[in-house]
């Protein structure tokens, strides 16, 4: 935390936000969400950071923590553009990828920081209790992985069911191409195990937005995955299920995504405060 605060501030300014008022921003970059106990490794060190955008001078800020796509081989974190200038924090997650690591490493590194979020977000105008878990592709798969399945924040002392919602972008709901690939599995082939969104299928989940493009030109069966979860969840009885498919649109859909994860989020907050 203290090395946070020495880091170099970039002041960003937004026309828009839940409240329609212009509010300005800060970014702080960099920030690493394993404490130093654990960084005596050197790729840990060098990957596991996060950046942090957010509003001044505000409270009880909504955050969003924003897993990156590249099929858990790629990538590296960013801010989504239509989430920018929402009155909202952001907590934009790098971590470790394939082939220098498998699995579990990417779920551990995806608990740890949405820990750090619950830990520090209140220092920077957030709500512990308003933190929204998401990503595109190989991101929405972890974001769903950890909040489905409990034992990855319960490592670190947190109910999974404290999660405000958890809300991945054309996520692998079967256990992800990355990970079966790791056991010479073929991408053809399905498997559902514990490395599985639909495996950790759940009643008591939080609310759960799915998200995809159109099942024509999003990767094969993509939606088809989302529908199932959709569908098991609905069945297991989770009142807080919705689906969305984006006509028209490929693997590529966060301008159509971003303003409906931005009317959830105002929904879920405003229900908390009634």
């Amino acid at each position: 935390m203290k090395k946070a605060l020495l880091l170099t501030l970039s002041i960003l300014l937004a026309s828009q936000a839940f409240s329609q008022n212009s509010n300005t921003y800060v970014t702080i970059s960099d920030i690493s969400y394993y404490p130093d106990s654990i960084q005596a490794d050197e790729y840990v060190r060098s990957i596991c950071k996060l950046d942090l955008y957010h509003p001044i001078n505000v409270e009880d800020r909504p955050t969003i923590v924003w897993f990156h796509g590249g099929g858990l081989q790629t990538g590296e974190k960013y801010f989504p553009e239509g989430l920018l200038g929402k009155d909202i924090c952001i907590v934009s997650v790098n971590y470790r990828l394939s082939p220098k690591v498998n699995a579990p490493d990417y779920l551990l590194d995806a608990a740890a920081a949405v820990a750090w979020t619950f830990n520090n977000i209140e220092s920077y105008g957030g709500n512990k209790n308003k933190i929204f878990v998401s990503g595109h592709s190989a991101g929405g798969y972890l974001a769903a992985m950890i909040g489905l399945d409990k034992r990855w924040m319960s490592a670190y002392g947190i109910d999974a069911d404290l999660i405000a919602g958890l809300m991945p972008l054309s996520g692998q709901m079967i256990t992800h191409s990355g990970i079966r690939a790791e056991s010479g599995i073929p991408r053809t082939t399905v498997v559902v195990d514990k490395y599985a969104p639909l495996y950790h299928v759940r009643k008591d989940a939080p609310p759960l937005l799915l998200m995809t493009g159109d099942r024509k030109i999003d990767r094969p069966a993509r939606y088809e995955e989302n529908a199932f979860l959709s569908r098991m969840m609905e069945f297991a009885g989770h009142e807080e299920t919705k689906l969305y498919e984006f006509q028209g649109y490929g693997h590529g859909m966060e301008h159509p995504a971003c303003p409906i994860m931005i009317k959830e989020i105002t929904r879920i907050c405003e229900a908390m405060e009634k």
